[in-house]
């Protein structure tokens, strides 16, 4: 249910930060509009020899400071309107950060479930070789996204070596290690999460053990939240995937569930355990609890049901979770938001790390690129807390003024004249 279209939410929040730093509309205009949008149509032929057209986009909302950067997603309700939002939080979610890339997006329109494994990749070949002009390790760097992994990267790492006629492993983040990819960065995103959600805690004078969490999403995202929250002592009250969800207000067997969902996939409907009851993700999502934690698609929480939200604290691990309408609500009823591009910024951060070591020829170890991780992620919150203390505004705001503070500097010093 979408309350209103998620890029005219971006460029009313650009415009509320933009007020409070001072900002005059010269200064901040250019972030308002894509610079490049691309939409591609390509043939690829079935497992039953029929070929079938597919409509897929990329969208470079800013390079201002630095090669465009974002994931692709493979599903069926992927438009225009979704790619482009998606690109512009990109972009301020690498400001807010502070690592050295702007914001893009691309996505196939295409029920990837109803592929087989063979179709998969041509599809992912396809698509690569459609938007291979405007995209290069030094231009823009993809990633994976909903329903993409480190498998398709690589293959589509394979498909973008091929169109140039030489390995080039630093085109795509998010790749099986063998091929460049970094140690930690399949659980960057879950790992920024829980350090984000470790945090805000810690400001609301909460322990962390024993508090009650619910996780919408147990796709890569929402496991590892749920796994290193759990590890941390929070009681993980709820999860839910595309099937459905569980609840036991005691606290689930997180350790069971994920090893569960290693072997079935997403059939959690399936899950049997005598102290759990299956819930819907409608009921999950206003579950009494003390955190909420969305990591699954777009307005999740929406005008529809933000009134019956019940957690006091939503810590944002999808992108854009949260619709406009509802977040005025929420805040009305003084529920903190931890906005998206402060949340789940881990995924584009060991990204970075990733494309760097491409780039330097070199490898880190794990513990590095999780400590690095936990030294930008504690950093950027702060810097946007600091904000908040001073400004009196929601963290989705400050986080804006952050970034906005960011890109108007950059804006500056490369001689932009206003």
């Amino acid at each position: 249910m979408k309350d209103s279209n998620p890029y005219d939410n971006i460029v009313e929040t650009v415009k509320s930060a933009s007020t409070i730093l001072g900002l005059n509309e010269n200064e901040y205009i250019s972030f308002l509009y894509p610079e490049r949008e691309l939409k591609v149509c390509f043939p690829i032929r079935m497992d039953s020899g029929n070929i079938q057209v597919f409509e897929g986009y990329r969208v470079q909302h800013s390079c201002l400071r630095g090669p465009y950067k974002g994931g692709i997603r493979f599903h069926p309700e992927v438009d225009e309107n979704e790619v482009r939002a998606l690109a512009a939080w990109m972009t301020f979610k690498c400001a807010v950060v502070d690592i050295p890339y702007g914001g893009a997006k691309g996505g196939v329109k295409v029920d990837p479930l109803k592929l087989s494994r063979q179709e998969l990749e041509r599809l992912t070949r396809g698509f690569t070789t459609a938007i291979s002009p405007i995209i290069g390790p030094e231009v823009d760097i993809p990633a994976p996204d909903v329903n993409t992994n480190a498998e398709i990267m690589g293959w589509f790492m394979d498909a973008y070596s091929m169109f140039k006629g030489h390995a080039a492993p630093g085109v795509v983040t998010g790749k099986p290690i063998i091929l460049g990819g970094s140690l930690g960065r399949a659980e960057a995103t879950g790992r920024g999460v829980m350090i984000i959600t470790r945090e805000i805690l810690k400001k609301m004078n909460l322990p962390i053990k024993n508090i009650r969490i619910t996780v919408q999403g147990m796709g890569n995202v929402g496991s590892v939240s749920a796994k290193l929250l759990h590890e941390l002592g929070a009681f993980i009250i709820g999860v839910s995937d595309v099937s459905g969800g569980i609840y036991n207000k005691s606290g689930l067997d997180i350790p069971d569930i994920l090893n569960f969902l290693s072997v079935k996939g997403n059939l959690l409907k399936d899950y049997k355990n005598k102290d759990a009851s299956h819930i819907s993700n409608e009921e999950l999502l206003v579950l009494d609890t003390d955190i909420l934690i969305p990591a699954a698609l777009e307005d999740q929480i929406h005008k529809g049901n933000v009134k019956d939200i019940k957690a006091r604290l939503i810590v944002e691990a999808a992108n854009g979770p949260v619709s406009g309408e509802a977040d005025k609500i929420l805040s009305e009823r003084n529920i903190i938001v931890v906005p998206d591009i402060l949340a789940n910024a881990g995924g584009v951060t060991v990204s970075y790390f990733e494309w760097v070591q491409n780039l330097q020829r070199v490898s880190w170890d794990e513990n590095e690129v999780n400590n690095k991780l936990n030294v930008i992620m504690c950093k950027a919150f702060e810097a946007v807390y600091a904000i908040h203390l001073d400004k009196k505004v929601s963290l989705r705001t400050c986080a804006y003024v952050a970034a906005l503070q960011k890109l108007a500097a950059t804006q500056k010093a490369r001689g932009f004249s206003f």
